[in-house]
């Protein structure tokens, strides 16, 4: 996942870094699939039936890499 972060980190800088409508969409749609990914994570945890703490990590890791990979798809498609 480490990667696919770093891959949708560049994207978005080199979307950003153009400027205007595109730009201005990007960030905002970035902060607020931030916002919504951390509320939904946390609602996820807290209705999980497991309490381990290996489980919920492993758990975290799949819920951010999904959010991960369709950024990746998504602004690899519109680059």
């Amino acid at each position: 996942m480490w990667f696919e972060a770093s891959n949708v980190i560049w994207l978005r800088l080199w979307r950003l870094s153009a400027g205007g409508k595109l730009a201005e969409r990007e960030a905002t749609r970035m902060v607020e699939e931030k916002l919504a990914a951390n509320w939904e994570l946390g609602w996820k945890l807290l209705t999980a039936p497991s309490t381990q703490p290996e489980q919920a990590a492993r758990r975290s890791v799949r819920h951010y890499r999904t959010k991960v990979r369709a950024n990746r798809r998504r602004l690899r498609r519109n680059a």
